[in-house]
Protein backbone atom coordinates (compact mmCIF):
# COMPACT_ATOMS: atom_id res chain seq x y z
CA UNK A 1 0.00 0.00 0.00
CA UNK A 2 1.24 3.43 -0.62
CA UNK A 3 0.28 6.35 1.98
CA UNK A 4 0.04 10.20 1.14
CA UNK A 5 0.04 13.18 3.41
CA UNK A 6 -3.27 14.62 3.57
CA UNK A 7 -2.62 18.09 1.96
CA UNK A 8 -0.78 20.54 4.43
CA UNK A 9 -1.57 18.03 6.89
CA UNK A 10 0.24 14.96 9.06
CA UNK A 11 -2.07 12.83 8.53
CA UNK A 12 -0.90 9.68 6.37
CA UNK A 13 -4.12 8.07 4.64
CA UNK A 14 -3.39 5.28 2.46
CA UNK A 15 -3.76 5.74 -1.27
CA UNK A 16 -6.94 3.12 -2.30
CA UNK A 17 -9.61 3.41 1.01
CA UNK A 18 -13.20 1.77 1.52
CA UNK A 19 -16.54 3.55 1.63
CA UNK A 20 -19.81 2.40 2.62
CA UNK A 21 -22.18 4.78 0.50
CA UNK A 22 -25.22 2.59 -1.53
CA UNK A 23 -22.97 -0.68 -0.07
CA UNK A 24 -23.19 -1.03 3.43
CA UNK A 25 -27.24 -2.19 4.30
CA UNK A 26 -28.73 -2.32 0.82
CA UNK A 27 -25.97 -4.43 -1.00
CA UNK A 28 -24.36 -5.37 1.55
CA UNK A 29 -24.76 -7.41 4.79
CA UNK A 30 -22.64 -7.35 8.13
CA UNK A 31 -21.30 -10.90 7.33
CA UNK A 32 -19.80 -9.71 4.35
CA UNK A 33 -19.14 -5.94 5.50
CA UNK A 34 -16.83 -7.83 8.18
CA UNK A 35 -14.68 -9.78 5.27
CA UNK A 36 -14.66 -6.85 3.24
CA UNK A 37 -13.39 -4.40 5.71
CA UNK A 38 -10.73 -7.42 7.19
CA UNK A 39 -9.83 -8.16 3.44
CA UNK A 40 -9.22 -4.11 2.73
CA UNK A 41 -7.31 -3.54 6.32
CA UNK A 42 -4.66 -6.17 5.86
CA UNK A 43 -4.14 -5.22 2.42
CA UNK A 44 -3.04 -1.88 4.35
CA UNK A 45 -6.16 0.52 3.56
CA UNK A 46 -6.54 2.75 6.67
CA UNK A 47 -9.24 4.86 6.05
CA UNK A 48 -13.05 3.74 6.07
CA UNK A 49 -15.64 6.29 5.17
CA UNK A 50 -19.29 6.91 6.23
CA UNK A 51 -21.76 9.41 7.07
CA UNK A 52 -25.25 9.90 9.12
CA UNK A 53 -27.17 10.08 6.08
CA UNK A 54 -26.09 6.27 4.48
CA UNK A 55 -28.52 4.05 4.56
CA UNK A 56 -30.03 6.23 7.60
CA UNK A 57 -27.62 5.84 10.02
CA UNK A 58 -27.43 1.92 9.38
CA UNK A 59 -24.87 2.34 7.39
CA UNK A 60 -22.70 3.91 10.41
CA UNK A 61 -24.22 1.04 13.05
CA UNK A 62 -22.52 -1.60 10.70
CA UNK A 63 -19.08 -0.56 10.55
CA UNK A 64 -19.63 0.25 14.08
CA UNK A 65 -20.44 -3.08 14.99
CA UNK A 66 -18.01 -4.80 12.72
CA UNK A 67 -14.94 -1.71 14.05
CA UNK A 68 -15.71 -3.18 17.57
CA UNK A 69 -15.87 -7.19 17.31
CA UNK A 70 -12.21 -6.29 15.08
CA UNK A 71 -10.22 -5.50 18.25
CA UNK A 72 -7.70 -3.73 15.53
CA UNK A 73 -5.48 -1.04 17.10
CA UNK A 74 -7.26 2.87 17.08
CA UNK A 75 -4.11 4.11 16.09
CA UNK A 76 -3.85 1.94 13.08
CA UNK A 77 -6.91 3.79 11.32
CA UNK A 78 -9.00 6.07 10.31
CA UNK A 79 -12.89 6.62 10.04
CA UNK A 80 -15.18 9.42 9.23
CA UNK A 81 -18.66 10.92 9.22
CA UNK A 82 -20.45 13.26 7.33
CA UNK A 83 -23.10 15.96 8.56
CA UNK A 84 -25.72 17.70 5.95
CA UNK A 85 -28.68 15.52 5.28
CA UNK A 86 -29.36 14.33 8.35
CA UNK A 87 -30.30 10.18 9.24
CA UNK A 88 -33.93 10.44 9.35
CA UNK A 89 -34.73 10.89 5.86
CA UNK A 90 -38.42 12.88 5.17
CA UNK A 91 -38.91 12.60 8.97
CA UNK A 92 -36.08 15.36 9.36
CA UNK A 93 -37.73 18.18 11.22
CA UNK A 94 -35.92 22.26 11.32
CA UNK A 95 -32.04 21.75 12.68
CA UNK A 96 -31.90 17.94 11.83
CA UNK A 97 -30.21 18.93 8.93
CA UNK A 98 -27.97 21.57 7.62
CA UNK A 99 -24.68 22.89 9.05
CA UNK A 100 -26.03 24.72 12.09
CA UNK A 101 -24.01 24.58 15.62
CA UNK A 102 -26.95 22.57 16.67
CA UNK A 103 -26.68 20.30 13.69
CA UNK A 104 -22.78 19.76 13.43
CA UNK A 105 -22.43 18.68 17.29
CA UNK A 106 -25.40 16.81 17.50
CA UNK A 107 -24.84 14.83 14.25
CA UNK A 108 -21.03 14.56 15.62
CA UNK A 109 -22.00 13.00 19.02
CA UNK A 110 -24.86 10.31 16.57
CA UNK A 111 -22.23 9.16 14.57
CA UNK A 112 -19.30 8.80 17.71
CA UNK A 113 -22.08 6.42 18.69
CA UNK A 114 -23.44 4.52 16.25
CA UNK A 115 -19.56 3.73 15.03
CA UNK A 116 -18.88 3.03 18.75
CA UNK A 117 -15.88 5.45 18.88
CA UNK A 118 -14.46 8.08 20.82
CA UNK A 119 -13.36 10.38 18.17
CA UNK A 120 -13.50 10.96 14.35
CA UNK A 121 -10.82 11.16 12.79
CA UNK A 122 -12.31 13.41 9.88
CA UNK A 123 -15.33 15.25 9.85
CA UNK A 124 -16.60 16.59 6.72
CA UNK A 125 -19.50 19.25 6.09
CA UNK A 126 -21.29 17.18 3.35
CA UNK A 127 -22.63 19.63 1.81
CA UNK A 128 -22.33 24.03 1.84
CA UNK A 129 -25.15 25.54 3.32
CA UNK A 130 -26.48 29.06 1.85
CA UNK A 131 -28.47 29.49 5.40
CA UNK A 132 -25.63 29.73 7.66
CA UNK A 133 -22.88 31.83 8.39
CA UNK A 134 -19.62 30.30 7.61
CA UNK A 135 -18.01 31.86 10.79
CA UNK A 136 -20.53 29.32 12.49
CA UNK A 137 -19.17 26.33 10.32
CA UNK A 138 -15.60 26.89 11.26
CA UNK A 139 -16.11 28.14 14.82
CA UNK A 140 -18.66 25.17 15.08
CA UNK A 141 -15.62 22.42 13.47
CA UNK A 142 -12.65 24.00 16.04
CA UNK A 143 -14.88 23.82 18.99
CA UNK A 144 -15.59 19.79 18.12
CA UNK A 145 -11.43 19.64 17.52
CA UNK A 146 -10.69 20.86 20.89
CA UNK A 147 -13.23 19.24 23.16
CA UNK A 148 -11.40 15.90 21.46
CA UNK A 149 -13.85 14.55 19.26
CA UNK A 150 -12.79 15.60 15.83
CA UNK A 151 -8.93 15.27 14.95
CA UNK A 152 -9.33 17.11 11.18
CA UNK A 153 -12.34 18.87 9.67
CA UNK A 154 -13.64 18.65 5.56
CA UNK A 155 -15.77 19.48 3.18
CA UNK A 156 -17.66 17.86 0.55
CA UNK A 157 -18.77 18.76 -2.74
CA UNK A 158 -17.73 22.62 -1.89
CA UNK A 159 -17.07 25.13 -4.53
CA UNK A 160 -13.22 26.28 -4.95
CA UNK A 161 -15.26 29.56 -3.58
CA UNK A 162 -16.21 28.02 -0.40
CA UNK A 163 -13.44 26.71 0.92
CA UNK A 164 -11.63 29.49 0.39
CA UNK A 165 -13.95 31.86 2.01
CA UNK A 166 -14.02 29.10 5.37
CA UNK A 167 -10.05 29.58 5.13
CA UNK A 168 -10.58 33.53 5.24
CA UNK A 169 -12.73 33.14 8.12
CA UNK A 170 -10.37 30.61 10.36
CA UNK A 171 -7.35 32.87 9.58
CA UNK A 172 -9.81 35.80 10.71
CA UNK A 173 -10.62 34.18 14.05
CA UNK A 174 -7.14 32.70 14.24
CA UNK A 175 -8.56 28.94 13.85
CA UNK A 176 -8.88 25.70 11.51
CA UNK A 177 -9.55 26.10 8.60
CA UNK A 178 -10.47 22.63 6.34
CA UNK A 179 -8.05 20.26 5.84
CA UNK A 180 -9.68 17.98 2.93
CA UNK A 181 -12.18 18.02 0.45
CA UNK A 182 -14.90 14.83 -0.47
CA UNK A 183 -15.81 15.78 -4.16
CA UNK A 184 -16.65 13.10 -7.22
CA UNK A 185 -13.67 12.33 -9.07
CA UNK A 186 -13.13 9.93 -12.08
CA UNK A 187 -12.73 9.84 -15.76
CA UNK A 188 -16.11 11.34 -16.55
CA UNK A 189 -15.98 14.21 -13.90
CA UNK A 190 -12.61 15.82 -14.09
CA UNK A 191 -13.36 19.75 -14.01
CA UNK A 192 -13.46 20.67 -9.43
CA UNK A 193 -10.28 18.06 -9.10
CA UNK A 194 -8.09 19.55 -11.74
CA UNK A 195 -9.34 22.88 -12.52
CA UNK A 196 -11.86 24.41 -9.79
CA UNK A 197 -9.14 23.19 -6.69
CA UNK A 198 -5.55 23.68 -8.92
CA UNK A 199 -5.01 27.26 -6.73
CA UNK A 200 -5.99 25.74 -3.47
CA UNK A 201 -3.62 22.99 -3.59
CA UNK A 202 -0.90 25.78 -4.20
CA UNK A 203 -1.77 28.34 -1.86
CA UNK A 204 -3.63 26.49 1.42
CA UNK A 205 -2.93 23.37 0.68
CA UNK A 206 -5.64 20.27 0.52
CA UNK A 207 -6.22 16.73 0.48
CA UNK A 208 -9.03 15.12 -1.17
CA UNK A 209 -10.83 11.51 -0.33
CA UNK A 210 -12.44 11.09 -3.87
CA UNK A 211 -15.77 9.28 -4.19
CA UNK A 212 -17.08 7.41 -7.18
CA UNK A 213 -13.89 6.34 -8.71
CA UNK A 214 -15.71 4.42 -11.21
CA UNK A 215 -18.91 6.58 -11.32
CA UNK A 216 -20.77 4.37 -9.75
CA UNK A 217 -19.42 1.41 -11.99
CA UNK A 218 -19.78 2.88 -14.96
CA UNK A 219 -16.48 3.01 -16.00
CA UNK A 220 -16.16 -1.04 -15.15
CA UNK A 221 -17.88 -1.63 -18.54
CA UNK A 222 -20.64 -3.54 -16.62
CA UNK A 223 -23.47 -1.36 -18.07
CA UNK A 224 -22.11 -1.46 -21.56
CA UNK A 225 -25.12 -3.69 -22.72
CA UNK A 226 -27.63 -2.92 -20.23
CA UNK A 227 -28.26 -2.38 -16.45
CA UNK A 228 -27.90 -6.00 -14.50
CA UNK A 229 -29.83 -7.27 -11.73
CA UNK A 230 -28.43 -6.55 -8.64
CA UNK A 231 -26.16 -4.10 -9.84
CA UNK A 232 -25.73 -0.40 -8.09
CA UNK A 233 -27.68 1.24 -10.62
CA UNK A 234 -30.64 -0.99 -10.47
CA UNK A 235 -31.46 -0.66 -6.95
CA UNK A 236 -34.49 0.77 -6.01
CA UNK A 237 -34.43 4.97 -5.05
CA UNK A 238 -31.22 5.84 -7.62
CA UNK A 239 -33.14 6.30 -10.87
CA UNK A 240 -31.36 10.07 -10.35
CA UNK A 241 -28.24 8.03 -10.56
CA UNK A 242 -28.73 5.79 -13.36
CA UNK A 243 -30.55 8.94 -15.61
CA UNK A 244 -27.61 11.13 -15.20
CA UNK A 245 -24.95 8.22 -16.14
CA UNK A 246 -26.60 6.08 -18.79
CA UNK A 247 -25.84 7.68 -21.91
CA UNK A 248 -25.16 6.88 -24.94
CA UNK A 249 -21.92 9.04 -25.83
CA UNK A 250 -20.43 8.01 -22.13
CA UNK A 251 -20.60 3.83 -23.12
CA UNK A 252 -19.09 5.26 -26.45
CA UNK A 253 -16.42 6.23 -24.04
CA UNK A 254 -15.97 3.67 -21.82
CA UNK A 255 -15.92 0.57 -24.66
CA UNK A 256 -12.89 2.77 -25.98
CA UNK A 257 -11.68 3.15 -22.65
CA UNK A 258 -12.12 -1.09 -22.85
CA UNK A 259 -9.80 -1.21 -25.57
CA UNK A 260 -6.97 0.44 -23.18
CA UNK A 261 -6.96 -1.63 -19.95
CA UNK A 262 -6.67 -4.96 -22.41
CA UNK A 263 -3.31 -3.47 -24.13
CA UNK A 264 -2.23 -2.98 -20.39
CA UNK A 265 -3.36 -6.40 -19.52
CA UNK A 266 -5.84 -5.25 -16.64
CA UNK A 267 -9.52 -4.45 -15.89
CA UNK A 268 -11.21 -1.33 -16.90
CA UNK A 269 -12.05 -0.58 -13.33
CA UNK A 270 -8.69 -1.13 -12.66
CA UNK A 271 -7.38 0.88 -14.76
CA UNK A 272 -9.86 3.84 -13.81
CA UNK A 273 -9.24 3.53 -10.21
CA UNK A 274 -5.43 3.69 -11.34
CA UNK A 275 -6.03 7.03 -13.61
CA UNK A 276 -7.53 8.59 -10.34
CA UNK A 277 -4.60 8.04 -7.91
CA UNK A 278 -2.22 8.96 -10.07
CA UNK A 279 -3.01 12.84 -9.84
CA UNK A 280 -0.99 13.96 -7.50
CA UNK A 281 -3.23 15.90 -5.69
CA UNK A 282 -5.51 12.93 -4.68
CA UNK A 283 -4.90 11.81 -1.16
CA UNK A 284 -7.27 8.65 -1.64
CA UNK A 285 -9.71 6.96 -3.72
CA UNK A 286 -12.55 5.52 -1.61
CA UNK A 287 -13.72 1.90 -3.01
CA UNK A 288 -17.25 0.67 -2.87
CA UNK A 289 -16.53 -2.93 -3.94
CA UNK A 290 -19.73 -5.50 -2.84
CA UNK A 291 -17.44 -8.70 -3.62
CA UNK A 292 -14.83 -10.04 -2.27
CA UNK A 293 -13.30 -10.35 -6.44
CA UNK A 294 -14.13 -6.87 -6.73
CA UNK A 295 -12.58 -5.27 -4.19
CA UNK A 296 -9.72 -7.72 -4.60
CA UNK A 297 -9.32 -6.66 -8.40
CA UNK A 298 -9.56 -2.95 -6.99
CA UNK A 299 -6.63 -3.15 -5.05
CA UNK A 300 -4.62 -4.13 -8.23
CA UNK A 301 -4.59 -0.64 -9.05
CA UNK A 302 -1.60 0.32 -7.52
CA UNK A 303 0.33 -2.22 -9.60
CA UNK A 304 -1.03 -0.73 -12.38
CA UNK A 305 0.18 2.60 -11.77
CA UNK A 306 3.86 2.36 -13.16
CA UNK A 307 2.17 1.53 -16.36
CA UNK A 308 0.36 4.71 -16.98
CA UNK A 309 2.99 6.40 -18.70
CA UNK A 310 2.72 10.12 -20.47
CA UNK A 311 1.83 8.57 -23.37
CA UNK A 312 -0.94 5.94 -21.87
CA UNK A 313 -2.60 9.18 -20.02
CA UNK A 314 -2.43 11.23 -23.32
CA UNK A 315 -4.38 8.29 -25.12
CA UNK A 316 -6.67 8.47 -22.09
CA UNK A 317 -7.51 11.93 -22.60
CA UNK A 318 -7.54 11.29 -26.57
CA UNK A 319 -10.41 8.44 -25.94
CA UNK A 320 -12.54 10.06 -23.14
CA UNK A 321 -12.33 13.84 -24.41
CA UNK A 322 -13.22 14.84 -20.88
CA UNK A 323 -9.94 16.74 -20.08
CA UNK A 324 -10.51 20.25 -18.54
CA UNK A 325 -9.45 23.11 -20.37
CA UNK A 326 -6.45 24.67 -17.89
CA UNK A 327 -6.07 28.05 -16.95
CA UNK A 328 -2.66 29.21 -17.52
CA UNK A 329 -1.21 30.34 -14.19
Amino acid sequence: MEYRRMGATGLQLSALSYGSWVTFHKQVDEGLADELMDIAYDHGINFFDNAEVYALGESERLMGRVLRRKHWDRTSYTVSSKAFFGWRGKANKPNQTGLSRKHLTEACHEALQRLQTDYLDLYFCHRPDKNVPIAEVVQTMNTLIQQGKILYWGTSEWSGVEIMEAHRVAADYRLIGPSVEQPQYNLLEREKVEKEYAMIYKTVGMGTTIWSPLASGLLTGKYNNGIPDGSRLALEGFDWLRDKLIADDKLAKVRALGDVARELGTSQATLAIAWCIRNPNVTTAILGATRKEQLLQNLEALDVLPKLTPEVMQRIDDVMGTAPKMPDF
